[in-house]
């Protein structure tokens, strides 16, 4: 036996993991716990009185037996602690609270445009202190503030490093956590929902997750976990070159993938994802027209990136709840006429991402930690 190993640590040990347990199977008994973790019924009922102390867990009914008396069933307490995750766009913020199991208990949207000023961080920072308030929890069940943002931020989380579409480069983490008494960082909003996505499915490892909505973002799933990079920058693939000559993009730079496959450069002026669907389901020529258009360039960009990085492929964002398997079935066609390495074999796939995946995706994290310290 490792004599570093200290009487200490395996209490520990024990502790979390009757706790990982209990969380994985939703309901057991102390013997099923004993016998599971092969661990002593006196060890076993120690640990689940200081994790009901603790509230992390409490009674929930019994168990049926048709001999001898129903073993009590322990279940963890969901709201033991909570997150915020809040979601900055041009003219609204979505916000809401995820508990233990990644469910959203709370959510509210603001209109708030953005300004680049103290008063909208102090006014923001109110409204999110007002929302916790009314979840009437207390300060230490609150683990932290995710702010999802539309723009690459340090992989501390504490400084946005790249912030075009609001202009907000340089902002620190400190605009907003100087007024609120919890833990705050910035994320990306593309690498929250690839989080949300890696949260509600155990079958990813690697990927790339592309998130098409009003504007185009990327996430690269390297061992199930989101690969930042030196700078942060990784999975950045919104700015790579599809045309040199194409159109402007926000970055300063021209024909980046963000041109041809966001949201944005599918849909006109004033017209509404709603509205585009609804046209091209009932078989409207121009926009089937449009479609097959920006699939085409869609998988010119899948294609290009497949190469570098020969990983599965998830499709989210807000185009995601519109998408058919026919579209998907069309882009694979589309991108194994393009290849240099043909095969039919599908790596596209929808995203399972719940809706208000990048708002769930900011908040996600504080859970994750809060369960690894556990």
């Amino acid at each position: 036996m490792d004599q570093s190993i200290t009487f200490q640590d395996i209490k520990k040990n024990n502790y979390s993991s009757i706790y990982h347990l209990i969380y994985q199977q939703g309901k057991l008994s102390k013997q099923e716990i004993a016998s599971q973790l092969r661990l002593s019924l006196p060890t076993v009922s120690q640990n689940l009185v200081r994790l009901e102390e603790e509230q992390l867990i409490a009674k929930s009914g019994q168990f049926e037996s048709s001999v001898g008396r129903r073993a009590t069933a322990y279940a963890i307490c969901p709201q033991a602690r909570v997150a915020i995750g809040v979601e900055i766009q041009k003219e609204t913020v979505r916000m809401l609270a995820v508990d233990l199991l990644g469910t959203v208990i709370q959510k509210t949207d603001v209109p708030l445009p953005y300004v680049n000023a103290d008063s909208y961080y102090q006014a923001l920072s109110r409204i999110v202190q007002d929302f916790i308030a009314s979840l009437a929890v207390t300060d230490e069940q609150v683990l932290g503030i995710g702010l999802a943002v539309q723009a690459l931020t340090s992989v501390d989380g504490r400084k946005i490093t790249y912030g075009k579409i609001l202009n907000f480069t340089g902002l620190e983490i400190t605009a907003f956590s100087q007024y609120l008494k919890y833990p705050c960082r910035f994320v990306h909003d593309a690498k929250c929902a690839a989080t949300t996505e890696l949260w509600v499915r155990n079958d990813i490892g690697d990927a790339v997750y592309l998130s098409i909505g009003r504007h185009l973002g990327g996430a690269i799933i390297i061992n199930n976990q989101i690969e930042m990079g030196k700078e942060g920058h990784s999975g950045t693939v919104e700015h790579m070159t599809i045309d040199r000559n194409g159109p402007s993009c926000y970055c300063g730079k021209n024909g980046c993938m963000e041109t041809y496959c966001s949201v944005s450069a599918l849909l006109e002026e004033g017209e509404t994802l709603d509205h585009f669907f609804a046209q091209l389901r009932s078989g409207a020529a121009p926009f089937m027209a449009r479609w097959d258009r920006f699939l085409d360039m869609l998988a010119l960009s899948i294609n290009n990136i497949h190469l570098v990085i020969n990983r599965e492929f998830i499709i989210g964002g807000h185009i995601s709840p519109y998408l058919e398997e026919q579209d998907i079935h069309i882009l694979h066609e589309k991108v194994h006429e393009k290849t240099a390495f043909p095969s039919h074999e599908p790596f596209i796939h929808l995203s399972r991402s719940p809706e208000n995946g990048v708002p769930v995706g900011a908040a996600i994290p504080f859970i994750q930690s809060f369960l690894d310290r556990i």
